[in-house]
């Protein structure tokens, strides 16, 4: 019920969007050439230029792909026609917007030959941007160091379009792992992967800095690389154990347990391999949820900062199963443009590059609705001219918060 009130009040969200362009008199910019000229210009065309995407280039260049792209992924266009249609019933339209009308055909081979790399780069080049715009921003636990959840997600491809992704028998698919800063949900890392990929293998290439925090499931508790990577680089990492965890209490600490902390204990593997693997002590904080009555243990390496904080940076980690939810149905990962493997990474990181666009211009254009609500905004007035910043000035926001459905309160 409370899903259905959600969808509701954004329905509502976006008509009052619609009704406010009508009245008000187009004038500036697009929407999307707005939006568009977040890019850094300069440094996209050195990424071309490095992996010779333009060589040749005669009618359409990689930013005309670029463009064309972002365009099909801000509209939730669900194939090449539609793409294609779309740009035709608006050609009017495309000349202020940086667009060009482009046939389905090009897309597709623009897609299967202009090297994915290009927009992994540029990917790169806009996390540097996001990071810097939100880096003095509050994280609501008050911990003036870095805080990233990680955890990779399956993308499902056909099996039959695309067998170099089979990871089993009847099912392809590609692994995305991510490594997300929770001041502002970005994603500073990701690495894409064969779907058979351990999840664990993701902690052998991702960034530690000393100091971070990392939020991760009991499915990256793997001792010897929560030793040898966080614990000896001075990083701290909290996950969950695992139920057939072997163990020795070496010390106890006073708690609340009002807060829903049962225990705060110092312990010692026991097992044979594992105690070589990680011979420090670890922190175990045991703490119920009242909401649910689960009862959960989390494995930490900080014991600087109090029992129920332990418990609370991990529901933090919800943030990036929310950004999983959000990339794949907000930016059409699940409707591919393309079966190489060359055009499905190309959709993968031009749609993280339009993610990482929306939050610049969240932070840019001081827009304070969610990201979801702007996304949809975003998408329906997309080719209007109509200032970004003035989208939601006519709306009291406080009337307009989703109603928790209870997964904040996931584990």
């Amino acid at each position: 019920m409370a899903v259905c009130k959600f969808f509701d009040k954004n329905f509502v969200l976006l008509g009052i969007v619609l009704i406010q362009f009508r009245h008000d008199m187009p004038i500036g910019k697009t929407v999307f050439a707005q939006l568009m000229s977040l890019l850094p210009e300069y440094e996209f065309k050195k990424c071309i230029d490095k992996y010779k995407g333009d060589f040749h280039a005669l009618d359409f260049t990689c930013r005309d792909q670029f463009m064309v792209m972002s365009f099909a992924q801000l509209t939730n266009r669900t194939g090449l026609r539609g793409i294609e249609a779309a740009l035709t019933a608006f050609s009017s339209k495309l000349y202020h917007s940086g667009l060009k009308e482009m046939p389905k055909s090009t897309i597709s081979y623009m897609n299967k030959t202009k090297n994915w790399q290009i927009y992994r780069d540029l990917a790169m080049l806009l996390i540097e941007r996001a990071k810097k715009l939100y880096a003095g921003d509050y994280f609501r636990l008050g911990l003036d160091e870095m805080v990233y959840a990680f955890d990779s997600s399956t993308i499902s491809l056909c099996l039959k379009l695309c067998p170099w992704a089979q990871f089993k028998q009847d099912k392809g698919g590609i692994k995305m792992h991510t490594l997300l800063d929770l001041r502002g949900s970005i994603p500073t890392f990701v690495w894409l992967s064969e779907a058979k990929v351990n999840d664990m293998n993701g902690l052998d290439v991702i960034p530690i800095e000393p100091g971070a925090y990392y939020l991760m499931d009991k499915g990256y508790v793997d001792f010897w690389r929560l030793y040898n990577y966080f614990q000896l680089a001075k990083a701290h990492y909290v996950t969950r154990a695992k139920d057939n965890m072997a163990f020795e209490v070496v010390a106890e600490r006073e708690v609340d347990k009002q807060t829903g902390v049962i225990s705060d204990q110092s312990i010692r593997l026991t097992g044979k391999i594992v105690s070589k693997d990680y011979p420090d002590v670890i922190r175990m904080v045991v703490y119920e949820d009242y909401a649910t009555n689960n009862v959960y243990r989390f494995l930490t390496n900080a014991f600087g900062i109090d029992a129920l904080t332990v418990a609370e940076l991990y529901r933090e980690r919800w943030t990036i199963e929310l950004f999983f939810k959000w990339i794949k149905q907000h930016l059409r990962i699940k409707a591919f443009f393309g079966t190489t493997e060359n055009a499905v990474y190309t959709q993968i990181w031009i749609a993280v590059c339009d993610y990482l666009l929306l939050i610049i211009a969240k932070k840019m254009f001081h827009v304070e609705q969610n990201l979801y609500i702007f996304s949809q905004a975003i998408g329906l007035v997309l080719l209007e001219k109509m200032p970004v910043s003035e989208l939601f000035n006519r709306i009291d926001n406080s009337k307009l918060e989703p109603e928790n459905d209870g997964q904040g309160w996931l584990f």
